[in-house]
């Protein structure tokens, strides 16, 4: 080998790089460990709340010492490796936002029957198409009956878009203005979320576009407080100030209210007042219920009062709080206030009010009944239905206390502000009113104003909420307003505690796996086999040095990957001694063997990793998440193990090998195994094309008759992983679930004290409030097996450390359901159109391409198949989900590396043995290759075969599949890939070599 001195000075290079890489995680992780041993000392036996805060004080006080090299934990963790939710835990959503709202906002919320119509059939559209809600609309539009114009002044000719739009414009012309702004309320909605998550505290957050459809990928590593991330990334933050009326001034009008909803829901208020509990209407306050006199919850005003009897108490008089209602009760009695024949009711001064509820309160009863209650504000509207002033004016934002103590949010306004702001609370002191200030329709104080009109546009904002609740509510304020409402389309949240469970798993079988190869090839190839174990722990190195500076991801799948990657990448070191083993048989010196050895393994190798690299990187542009990190690893460990076989395993032999000493490339048990094997494939490839037809009949039977465990990416829903405390019986909780929910399915995952459930109830719906529901709704069905006081907070909590209760969450809409179905096709089409073009251009014969690709069909089959037969039987999750699709490439990949070899073994002996009969040339090449065929499969099903019984559950199916395939590739790659070869150049007498197409060129010249 020549430039020995510049490949190893390259090889130390980067092997410095890569540890300078890795000690920013080293210093992270003894930091954070230091601060666990504090917290655990300090507040052991603690609940998990004041063990996390322990931890973080002592983090935050030794943040910016230097911990090593003059760097400080704050340097460090900028730059550690990445770990994704399924090791850290934390929350990956993707959000759709409301193109529809962005279109509505830039028409001034048309009532165009045209306009609204083509919003509706755009939904519709959406179910069954890849197209953006944007382009649904355009065709929607252009379908409506009719010479509608999105240019005319009821829809997209108007102040908002006067510089934009012209009366005479096309609705193509139009089309392009509303696609450019659309692009910027997305980017502005991009920008709003960024700003808010920079604030949230967590590390390493990861924030993408995904293409032009509206979806926008928030990925929080770490994050562990579920439903404060999730308020945080989907509120629109649309803040406004209203001046509000007092309780006196609609107390004549709710009591007519009352009576004529007596007469309209008469049958219908019979039956809610059964649940129904509240106190008369003439109490003097909230307080009565807190203590003094006890409530009688027996008492059942509701038939004679449907509207009052939902009150809890009115409010004082001169105050902005109407009146106090249970949580429980505010839909029903928004309801009723929005009835048109109550509405009727309101008097000219009060006909544009808006009834909107304040932020949610608790109290407790006399009895020691906890109840949760809003309190019911009127807002001050005109005609214009517009508030006198909007949070567009904030400047800026930030959580403080107010002269009683309790956490409030300082806000300061532009001078435009200021001066409105001054007008609003100088009218409201004159009147002795009070000023609303409201967060997405919900009333988070309404103070009045005792000193005259505030001057300098300061002003805040009080209420029952945290200090964390107090720091997101001035974050977002500061950040602004999303340009549209955001709905999470998917989810996945994983607790801490299966993050560290995964971590140990995954590092177990990552030390078993790489233990049993480095043992193995040192068994087979002697000497050797040490060098290629230093290449391969130096690869190891450099893929997570390559990992820690590129700033990827690494995920469980990505485990899986590295772990893979160990298993193929001593495939090359195979390849080399194998041909060396066979130089060496030839006579040949030592030296010679050695140089010819490297030099005929080369096509091999990089004919065998491009084919695999190529299915990683369809991996790499049709995933998402986990997948893409099962790919980044993948594309990387076959880059590092090309480099590290091809020259660091050359630097050792050349080194030990310069003074004569011998290299067998073998030992005493290996030294003659497969030297004299002369199968003869062909004459059984018949009996194979039997075997093989009837696995595939079978499997198409069954996927036919049975069809797949299609998961939650595929069709849509949510599943939950829940932790008992006991063992249960997996059929009697979905026989308890399909009575909750209707329709649910109940798997062991891992032990039998822990389920996954997957419901498709309400699949259609979003929003927090639906998943909320759900979640209780799953809670309430549980409790008869949860521990005996369980509440619903403890059962969907995110302590480290939980050992009950809900432990992951993964959602997905069923129009994502659909985009994640039709990539997945693409992505393994793609593949095999890839491949196909690949060996065609490298072998120059179709033949060659069509036994590659009839092979990756059938391994592609059997899998399936397989799948579809036994998913009711297996003990583990074999759902077809995104890790599925990665195992599927992965196997057209492992497939295709292996029938590359034996082509490339067969293109050779083509040329070297011209005169054999091509059944003699095939059958020679099969034989040859046998020994490196079943070492490379040998070794990569011992690492798969670790990870599937010792890695984490969540991947298993994925290992399966993984494992299926690498038996079915070896198979497939001797008894069909060749066959079919061999039967198509047959027929036609095809002279394969690379002498006749030297023949064929010098004739053309």
């Amino acid at each position: 080998m020549q430039n020995k001195g510049l490949v190893t000075a390259f090889a130390i290079i980067f092997g410095l790089v890569s540890l300078y890489q890795l000690s920013f995680t080293f210093i992270a992780n003894k930091v954070e460990g230091d601060a666990e041993v504090y917290a655990k000392n300090m507040f052991d036996g603690s609940e998990p709340e004041e063990r996390i805060e322990a931890e973080t004080k002592y983090i935050d006080s030794v943040a910016n010492d230097p911990v090593f090299l003059g760097f400080s934990y704050n340097d460090a963790k900028e730059k550690v490796l990445n770990k994704g939710l399924d090791l850290k835990g934390g929350i990956n959503v993707i959000l759709q936002v409301s193109v529809e709202d962005i279109l509505r906002g830039l028409a001034n919320n048309s009532k165009d029957p045209a306009f609204n119509q083509a919003l509706e059939n755009a939904k519709e559209l959406q179910k069954n198409s890849q197209d953006t809600y944007l382009e649904s609309f355009f065709k929607a539009f252009e379908a409506i009956p009719g010479d509608n114009k999105l240019a005319s002044t009821s829809i997209f000719f108007n102040k908002n878009l006067e510089d934009d739009i012209d009366r005479d414009d096309t609705n193509e012309e139009v089309q392009a203005v509303l696609t450019r702004k659309v692009d910027e309320a997305m980017v502005s909605a991009f920008e709003v979320l960024r700003k808010r998550i920079d604030k949230f505290g967590v590390t390493q957050p990861n924030l993408q576009r995904l293409g032009n459809s509206g979806r926008i990928l928030v990925e929080l590593p770490g994050a562990k407080d579920i439903e404060r991330t999730k308020a945080l990334i989907t509120q629109t933050a649309q803040l406004e100030f209203w001046e509000v009326y007092q309780v006196d001034q609609l107390q004549n009008f709710l009591i007519s209210a009352d009576a004529k909803l007596k007469e309209v829901l008469a049958p219908e208020v019979e039956e809610e007042a059964q649940d129904s509990t509240a106190t008369d209407t003439d109490t003097d306050g909230i307080e009565d219920l807190i203590g003094g006199e006890e409530v009688d919850e027996q008492a059942d005003p509701a038939k004679a009062n449907p509207l009052l009897s939902k009150f809890i108490s009115f409010g004082r008089s001169g105050t902005p709080e109407i009146a106090s209602v249970r949580t429980t009760d505010t839909e029903i009695v928004l309801e009723y206030l929005q009835n048109p024949q109550v509405v009727q009711l309101l008097p000219n001064d009060l006909r544009f009010v808006k009834f909107v509820w304040g932020i949610e309160k608790t109290l407790t009863t006399t009895d020691g009944e906890t109840v949760a209650y809003q309190d019911l504000y009127a807002l001050k509207r005109d005609r214009t239905l517009e508030p006198p002033l909007s949070g567009g004016v904030v400047t800026d934002a930030a959580q403080s206390y107010d002269q009683a103590g309790r956490v409030s949010v300082d806000m300061q306004m532009n001078g435009k502000g200021a001066k409105i702001w001054e007008d609003m609370t100088g009218a409201a002191f004159s009147n002795g009113t009070q000023i609303a200030i409201v967060l997405d329709d919900i009333v988070y104080s309404a103070p009045g104003v005792s000193s005259g009109p505030i001057a300098g546009g300061r002003s805040s904002i009080t209420g029952d909420f945290s200090i964390n609740e107090g720091q997101d509510l001035a974050n977002v304020l500061r950040a602004g307003k999303l340009p549209a409402s955001a709905d999470i389309i998917q989810a996945e949240y994983v607790g801490p505690t299966l993050g560290q469970e995964a971590i140990d798993s995954g590092v177990l079988s990552f030390l078993l796996a790489l233990g049993f190869v480095l043992l193995w090839m040192i068994f087979y190839y002697g000497k050797a086999g040490i060098f290629a174990d230093i290449a391969l722990v130096v690869n190891i190195l450099f893929i997570f040095g390559v990992l820690a500076g590129i700033g990827a991801v690494l995920t469980l799948p990505g485990i899986a990957g590295i772990v893979l990657t160990i298993g193929i990448s001593v495939d090359a070191n195979v390849l080399i001694f194998e041909r060396i083993r066979e130089e060496l048989a030839k006579g040949k010196a030592q030296k010679d063997a050695i140089k010819d050895g490297f030099n005929n393994a080369l096509s091999s190798i990089l004919d065998a990793n491009i084919t695999t690299g190529l299915t990683g990187l369809i991996l790499l542009v049709f995933g998402t998440g986990p997948i893409q990190g099962f790919a980044t690893t993948l594309l990387i460990g076959i880059l590092t193990s090309l480099f590290t076989a091809i020259f660091i395993t050359r630097l050792f032999i050349d080194s030990y090998t310069k003074n004569g000493k011998p290299l067998p490339c073998s030992t005493s048990f290996t030294k003659n195994l497969f030297r004299n094997v002369n199968i003869s494939f062909l004459q059984k490839r018949k009996i194979a094309y039997v075997i093989s037809g009837l696995l595939i009949l079978t499997s198409l039977g069954s996927l036919f008759t049975v069809g797949l465990n299609q998961g939650v990416d595929f069709v849509g829903g949510r599943t939950y992983t829940v932790r008992f405390d006991k063992d249960v019986n997996a059929t009697e909780i979905e026989n308890d679930m399909v009575a909750t929910f209707g329709s649910a399915e109940a798997k062991t995952y891992g032990g039998d004290n822990q389920l996954k459930i997957t419901t498709k109830y309400k699949v259609d719906d979003t929003g927090e409030e639906v998943d909320t529901e759900i979640e209780r709704m799953l809670f309430e069905g549980l409790q008869p097996n949860l521990p005996a006081g369980m509440t619903y907070d403890q059962f969907i909590s995110d302590d480290e450390g939980k050992e009950v209760g809900r432990m992951q969450y993964y959602k997905v809409s069923p129009t994502i359901a659909d985009d994640i179905k039709k990539s997945s096709f693409w992505a393994v089409l793609g593949s095999l159109a890839v491949v196909f073009l690949y060996i065609l251009l490298r072998f120059r014969r179709w033949q060659f391409s069509l036994g590659a690709v009839a092979a990756v069909f059938h391994d592609v089959l059997i899998v399936l198949g397989i799948f579809s037969l036994t998913y009711k039987i297996m003990p583990f999750n074999m759902e077809i989900d995104q890790s599925f699709i990665a195992a599927i490439l992965t196997v057209i990949g492992y497939s295709l590396n292996d029938t590359v070899v034996v082509f490339d073994r067969i293109r050779e002996f083509f040329n070297e043995h011209g005169s054999w009969k091509m059944n003699k040339i095939i059958n020679s090449a099969l034989n040859s290759t046998l020994s490196r065929t079943l070492n490379t499969s040998m070794t990569t099903l011992i690492v798969l075969l670790t990870i599937f019984l010792l890695g984490a559950e969540s991947i298993r199916g994925l290992i399966f599949a993984l494992i299926v395939g690498v038996v079915v590739g070896t198979y497939s790659s001797l008894f069909i890939a060749t066959p079919v070869f061999f039967d198509t150049v047959k027929k036609r007498g095809i002279d394969l070599s690379d002498k006749k197409d030297e023949e064929e060129e010098n004739e053309k010249k």
